[in-house]
């Protein structure tokens, strides 16, 4: 009976083969897209390495499951895709609605950076003065006054950024502040479910009339707080009416 002794090449596809189930289920626990996308970005290196060396077990493997990677991605970025397209069809849908009014797209910036960071889970607190004017909190802020641009309220909002903790305060087409401090609402229901930023959201639309639109760092959803009241993961549409009344 003949005694089949493993190779140096056998040995070392098994340890691949080994790591790569022991590294699969570590992605499978963390989640994340972006850990699904870096393994197989690291898979496709492998594939071209195991067949220059002459891995038979790695490279079957790897051919085995090379017809399914496209797939994988569109299910692992669904969220991202969809945020996406989501983007795409609210500039189309704004430029629809500013045409038949006839109006300035000053707020046109402001949807494109919303969109942004939630697409990129940037969290963000961007309170829209209404007719009570909110002064005292944009005094106590780091004053901008500053026309409101995409590029600016990205630049804000960097989580590498100075000014990125607190809210921004919008008056008309322009930035008055940031890094501004708001009164925390103290309702039950809400300090139970929510954290600081949209505490903070929640509190400022108790004492006024302003709108505050909230961006989660932790799911991208985007809330809207009036009135003392907040409603999550408001839709792109109906977001884009909600500003175009306000700003109206």
């Amino acid at each position: 009976m003949e005694v089949l002794i493993p190779t140096f090449a056998d040995l070392v596809d098994i340890l691949i083969i080994a790591f790569l189930l022991y590294q699969g289920l570590n992605i499978l626990k963390r989640g994340g897209g972006w850990h699904v996308l870096a393994a197989i970005i690291f898979l496709v290196v492998l594939s071209t390495v195991a067949e220059a060396l002459n891995l038979r077990m790695v490279t079957s493997v790897l051919n085995a499951v090379r017809n399914f990677w496209i797939l994988a991605l569109v299910i692992v970025f669904q969220p991202e895709i969809r945020s996406l397209l989501s983007r795409i069809n609210i500039s189309r849908e704004l430029n629809l609605s500013l045409r038949k009014k006839g109006s300035n797209s000053f707020y046109m910036p402001l949807i494109d950076a919303i969109s942004s960071m939630s697409f990129r889970k940037t969290g963000a607190l961007i309170v829209i003065e209404n007719r009570r004017k909110l002064s005292e909190y944009i005094n106590s802020g780091e004053q901008i006054d500053a026309t409101m641009s995409l590029r600016l309220i990205l630049t804000i909002f960097n989580p590498r950024s100075a000014l990125h903790d607190g809210a921004i305060i919008i008056r008309g087409d322009r930035i008055m502040a940031a890094k501004v401090v708001l009164p925390l609402s103290k309702k039950p229901e809400y300090t139970r479910k929510f954290g600081t930023r949209h505490l903070a959201g929640i509190g400022i639309t108790e004492v006024s009339d302003a709108i505050a639109i909230i961006v989660s760092e932790q799911n991208s959803q985007i809330s809207v707080a009036r009135g003392g009241e907040i409603q999550v993961n408001v839709a792109y549409e109906e977001l884009l009416q909600i500003i175009t009344d306000a700003t109206s």
